[in-house]
């Protein structure tokens, strides 16, 4: 059963924008989680870049998006987008919510730890 699915990936130039968002499935308690976007470049490790704590609604972010990502979550949708403004060509990357209880940024793999849901990711290219 699908629990999270990411849309609103594409290619675009530097300096655009995009705003994918991920939508949770029928079923799944979107409220109670705290819901992370990270992404995963090419030949590189899984990266949380901003996130927003279960129950309510400030983000906190990386400092390499911070000022240029804007996370918002809508608990009765149950969506969470991510717009992102004056992209270069490091963003480019694939692109992932995950839920969990917590929230976590930066490098993921420094924290020893799986979180449990993940969709399958939208990928942004972001050409020079």
């Amino acid at each position: 059963e699908v629990q999270l699915v990411e849309s609103g990936g594409g290619l675009v130039q530097s300096g655009g924008s995009l705003r994918p968002s991920c939508a949770a499935g029928s079923g799944f308690t979107f409220g109670a989680y705290s819901i992370g976007w990270s992404r995963q470049a090419p030949g590189a490790g899984r990266e949380g870049i901003a996130c927003i704590m279960s129950g309510i609604s400030m983000p906190h972010y990386t400092d390499s998006v911070k000022g240029r990502f804007t996370m918002a979550r809508d608990y009765e949708k149950a969506i969470v987008t991510l717009q992102m403004d004056s992209l270069k060509p490091e963003d480019t990357a694939v692109y992932y919510c995950a839920a969990d209880a917590n929230c976590f940024l930066g490098n993921l793999d420094q924290y020893d730890y799986d979180i449990p849901f993940w969709g399958n990711g939208t990928l942004v290219t972001v050409s020079s």
